[in-house]
């Protein structure tokens, strides 16, 4: 029964990214935050050419000024950021509670954060000016990804590590 008490972390991180999803957009909005405290007018004549569309809206600091696409990137950046946490918390969950091979609490470990990801989306239909969008579990899967390589590449190195002392 001890070894159960691993799967909180994931589960309250769950609960977390369950919170943030049904915050409608205006209470989570950074722009204001961005444009009081800081002066990113300078950053215009750099970032002025870029632009893309995304989830049907143009990206660009056009149409969404400095600070709508600066938060923009922090919003993404906070995707990618979530699910890296959330698939190294159900990664340490199952190695800790399971006796899985390596490769086989890797792909579990991504099926369920892609999996959440796909739920959250899903609870954001139902959260004011929220919208769902494959784009953002697409998003999500690379943070996952990007947890396994990392996991990966310690493990790999780890082992290496003990090849050389013996």
């Amino acid at each position: 029964m001890r070894k159960f008490w691993y799967w909180l972390l994931p589960l309250s991180w769950m609960g977390v990214i369950f919170y943030s999803s049904g915050t409608p957009y205006e209470n989570q909005d950074i722009k204001p935050l961005l444009g009081n405290f800081f002066d990113f007018s300078f950053l215009e004549p750099a970032l002025g050419w870029i632009s893309f569309t995304y989830h049907n809206s143009v990206v660009s600091v056009d149409s969404l000024g400095v600070e709508g696409f600066i938060e923009f990137f922090i919003r993404k950046g906070a995707h990618v950021t979530v699910f890296f946490l959330l698939l190294c918390f159900v990664y340490l969950a199952i190695s800790k509670t399971s006796g899985m091979m390596f490769y086989k609490r890797m792909i579990l470990s991504f099926l369920l954060s892609a999996a959440y990801a796909i739920l959250d989306e899903i609870h954001q239909g139902f959260t004011p000016n929220r919208t769902p969008y494959i784009g953002d579990v697409v998003i999500d899967s690379i943070g996952a990804i990007l947890a396994i390589l990392l996991i990966a590449i310690i493990r790999w190195w780890k082992m290496k590590k003990v090849k050389k002392t013996t």
